[in-house]
């Protein structure tokens, strides 16, 4: 069977043509393009909660096989930036949490 040669004269890389930073929305974080769904997103999904790729789809079906893959390469190949922007997000979470205690007793609520 003939394959195709590849047209090496593209000098977008499939990376860019999925990931996406722009000022201003989702915090300046790297994106799925044309979506607001962040990387960090995507590896949160896949990496902590074991989700697999056709799962994320299967959940978001704005997004495609490839919109994952790539987010997945992207934060690989930012792997330190992105996990500091995640540690930072969480240390904001656990700060307010502090300042503003949630008004529901959740230990009431599992007693009950």
């Amino acid at each position: 069977m003939a394959t195709m040669p590849l047209d090496s004269s593209k000098s977008t890389s499939t990376l860019d043509s999925h990931i996406e930073i722009t000022p201003g929305t989702c915090g300046g974080k790297p994106r799925i393009a044309g979506h607001r769904i962040r990387v960090q997103d995507v590896v949160v999904w896949c990496e902590r909660a074991g989700m697999s790729a056709d799962e994320v789809v299967s959940r978001y079906p704005q997004l495609s096989l490839a919109d994952v893959y790539a987010a997945l390469a992207y934060y690989h190949d930012h792997r330190p930036e992105i996990d500091d922007q995640m540690a930072a997000d969480e240390c904001l979470v656990q700060e307010m949490r502090a300042l503003y205690p949630s008004k529901i007793n959740v230990n009431r609520i599992a007693d009950e």
